[in-house]
């Protein structure tokens, strides 16, 4: 009998001492702080230097996805169940960070490397799947739905009132995705329905990632959006 068979698997936990969350806390925490120190000493120019060839092979993992799918798309969702905050309240936090709150954009996940403008438009610089990628949004905010000519088809009906979708595109014109989101307020709260599309050719683990992705970055904006308001 090998020692690994002898002995359950290995669990520690905080017994007395430091108060204010567990061990997994703490580290979260911490990586954060460091996390934020890195990306303001790098600055977003220094950041896409160091990513330039992660960036460039992403890319063109996403273009082959986007030729070798000739224009169809799988999709998933995410769902998001809030309390203590409306759609409104969060959706105005959120148009008012994507008019300028970079800090607030890119800490919002790890693998939040730019989030602003330049001269083609919108643009993040972000993971998908595995994948650092660099794309753009065909306009970004609640008043600003921007629906395909195959919306009808590809994008779900809804009742939730607040709607924002996207194109997601290389600066080159290529479409690589898109992104439907959409707000319906409940008794305490409100309900996401965050939906991604990307080329039928992608792995499904690609898809998989950005549904996580979501769930992260959606969850750590709700709950900024909360402590704004407070």
């Amino acid at each position: 009998m090998t020692d690994n068979q002898m002995y359950p698997p290995v669990t520690v936990t905080l017994a007395s001492g430091p108060t204010g969350g567990s061990i997994d806390d703490f580290e979260l925490f911490y990586a954060r702080r460091a996390l934020d120190r890195f990306r303001t000493r790098l600055g977003r120019q220094g950041l896409l230097d160091l990513l330039a060839a992660d960036i460039e092979e992403g890319n063109a993992f996403l273009r082959e996805s986007a030729r070798t799918s000739d224009g169809r798309f799988k999709g998933g969702t995410t769902v998001l169940a809030a309390t203590g905050l409306t759609s409104g309240a969060f959706l105005a936090w959120m148009d008012k960070a994507f008019a300028g709150d970079e800090h607030a954009l890119l800490a919002s996940h790890p693998e939040h490397y730019v989030m602003g403008t330049d001269d083609i438009g919108a643009r993040v610089v972000e993971n998908i799947g595995p994948h650092v990628c660099s794309f753009y949004m065909g306009g970004w905010g609640s008043d600003a739905v921007a629906w395909a000519s195959d919306a009808d088809e590809l994008l779900p009906e809804s009742e939730f009132p607040r709607k924002m979708s996207s194109n997601l595109f290389l600066a080159d014109g290529t479409v690589v995705g898109r992104a439907l989101i959409q707000f319906g307020d409940t008794a305490d709260g409100f309900t996401a329905n965050l939906s991604v599309y990307f080329p039928v050719s992608c792995p499904d683990a690609v898809l998989d990632h950005h549904l996580r992705h979501y769930a992260v970055e959606f969850r750590n904006w709700i709950v900024a959006a909360a402590a704004a308001q407070a």
